[in-house]
């Protein structure tokens, strides 16, 4: 059974930093793009940043310049460092992987996190 679990999540003032981290645990063949996305009270889910297993990053408009996202293979973890924290940040953050089960070696499937909440005051 797959599994990822955030961590994290806090609540801040503008101008500071936080890190998030994803683990994702389980039996898989492979384990594909790990992202972050995030969704404000009232709004869609939206994506943060995301990187594939050879290191191309897509970050979405909002956080570029101040997000930096990190993936550690044999952990099986992705990392969100945030800096210069504002209000608009504000949301809960979700994990995503893309894994490709033993049962199905040519197919990957999205998998969420339960999210971490991060609350950024000005």
């Amino acid at each position: 059974q797959v599994q990822l679990v955030e961590s994290g999540g806090d609540s801040v003032q503008a101008g500071d930093s936080l890190r998030l981290s994803c683990k994702v645990s389980g039996d898989f063949y492979k384990l594909g793009v790990l992202g972050w996305y995030r969704q404000a009270p009232g709004q869609e889910r939206e994506l943060v940043a995301d990187v594939a297993p050879f290191g191309r990053r897509n970050f979405g408009g909002h956080v570029r310049g101040r997000f930096t996202i990190s993936r550690d293979e044999l952990k099986k973890t992705t990392e969100l460092q945030m800096n210069n924290l504002g209000p608009e940040d504000t949301g809960v953050y979700y994990c995503q992987a893309h894994i490709a089960l033993w049962t199905n070696i040519n197919e990957f499937v999205w998998y969420w996190g339960q999210g971490t909440q991060v609350t950024v005051s000005s």
